[in-house]
């Protein structure tokens, strides 16, 4: 699992039919605290997550293993929307 901020949307009328319906984001990775930093990716969304939130993906096979990405071409998935996040006894983030 990776840490990342959702950085955008993106929209796309022509593609796999086991995507439609489904929200497609851009998200990039951070870290503990949510700096980002890596390449922006796209990720199915599949907990209702927003722009500028943080969150938590899955890549690769694991992707593939949400209700809502079982069996269908992705690669990313946003599998949960990030309360808080505690490193060394500190609270680094808090949703607000």
């Amino acid at each position: 699992m990776l840490i990342a901020r959702v950085v955008g949307t993106t929209v796309a009328t022509v593609k796999d039919e086991k995507l439609i319906g489904r929200k497609l984001l851009i998200v990039r990775q951070t870290d503990e605290r949510g700096v980002e930093s890596g390449k922006p990716f796209v990720a199915i969304d599949a907990v209702g997550a927003g722009v500028g939130e943080l969150v938590l993906t899955a890549a690769g096979s694991s992707a593939r293993q949400t209700t809502v990405t079982k069996d269908t071409p992705v690669d990313a998935v946003i599998m949960a929307v990030i309360d808080s996040l505690e490193v060394g006894g500190e609270i680094v983030f808090r949703k607000s």
